[in-house]
């Protein structure tokens, strides 16, 4: 297939820069296994919900990853912090004009020094004097979305992050999640629908284009993930209960297909560069719950293997006829399994 297949027009004023007033207050588009749809808002989600269904969420919290300086000989710089790798050090894009050299010294913004370690392919390996994730908490700046165009405000950082994040790691939100509140999973536990967390990191690479032609020549950047037993254990517990297991979001939807291959759902800790395509077959989740997504992204190619190309295509056409809004801080869509394409594995 080529990545033609997967592209899309999108009018600007259609990417939602802002999130919406109250957390919850977004538009949802039910997309049922048949490929009918329906318009509904947010609040609406416990009527798709039965009791004894899963929903599994990705509890990664985003770091203020976006740091600037300038290198010991003058020159500016801004660096991403792709991922933290000890305490110390961290693996980082870094944009200037001549790329620090290992062995060289890059000064932040108050002047702290971080010394350049070694190249590893697109990313350097820097160490920090203190913490890493000290310096971030207090220099760095919430990694926006390159498509979001203001400059992180004190609402963003906390509206660009879920009500039940925990692990810190993430340069980029699992934005399924940023629809719920507390007061909605009360509710939707109240109802018995149980909830179970993975934690996937979230990578710069979730914002690269796809630059080939053929999406069978694509490698995907690789991320860290980790399903505790607890995890694996609600979902048998729900597969025997005749419950459905509920991703909360692509990167919980990746990390529990990734976990479940080649053998059996296990728990434990790992890196998937897990490449889901039209024709995939899917072992663990039954519905995902996800945002609208970009032209020729691998995420769009991913929500078009779990719906069908001709339910996702018939769905955006519609979601953009319907003025909903797309991208991290836009709405949402309910998503069930296309059991003809994607019968149970």
């Amino acid at each position: 297939m080529n990545v033609a297949d997967f592209d899309f027009d999108l009018p600007d004023e259609l990417i939602a820069q802002f999130p919406p007033a109250v957390r919850g207050g977004s538009r949802l588009l039910h997309v049922d296994a048949h490929g009918v749809l329906a318009d509904r808002w947010f609040r609406d989600l416990p009527s798709l919900l039965r009791p004894d269904d899963l929903l599994v969420m990705n509890d990664t919290r985003v770091i203020k990853a976006r740091l600037f300086g300038h290198k010991d000989s003058g020159g500016k710089l801004e660096l991403l912090a792709e991922r933290v790798i000890s305490d110390f050090e961290a693996l980082a894009f870094i944009r200037a004009s001549h790329a620090p050299k290992p062995g060289s010294q890059i000064y932040l913004a108050d002047d702290t020094p971080v010394d350049v370690i070694a190249r590893q392919a697109d990313l350097t390996q820097l160490r920090f004097p203190r913490p890493v994730l000290s310096v971030l908490d207090q220099l760095g700046l919430l990694p926006l979305p390159p498509y979001i165009e203001h400059t992180p405000t004190p609402d963003d950082e906390a509206r660009y992050q879920t009500v039940y994040a925990n692990e810190p790691g993430s340069v980029a939100a699992p934005t399924a999640g940023l629809h719920f509140d507390d007061a909605m999973l009360d509710a939707l536990r109240a109802q018995g629908v149980r909830t179970a967390q993975v934690t996937l990191h979230v990578g710069a690479g979730t914002f690269q284009p796809v630059r080939v032609d053929n999406i069978a020549d694509h490698t995907m950047h690789s991320e860290r993930y980790t399903i505790p037993q607890d995890t694996v254990d609600a979902i048998l517990e729900t597969r025997a209960r005749g419950g459905r297991v509920i991703a909360v979001g692509t990167t919980s939807l990746r990390t529990l297909e990734a976990a479940a291959r080649p053998g059996p759902l296990a728990a434990g800790a790992g890196e998937t560069d897990i490449f889901i395509t039209p024709g995939y077959r899917f072992d663990v989740v039954d519905a995902l719950i996800t945002n609208f997504h970009l032209p020729k992204s691998t995420l769009l190619m991913l929500v078009s293997a779990f719906s069908g190309m001709n339910a996702i295509r018939a769905a955006y056409a519609h979601a953009i006829a319907e003025r909903y809004r797309f991208f991290s801080y836009g709405d949402a869509m309910f998503l069930e399994r296309n059991r003809l394409e994607n019968p149970a594995a």
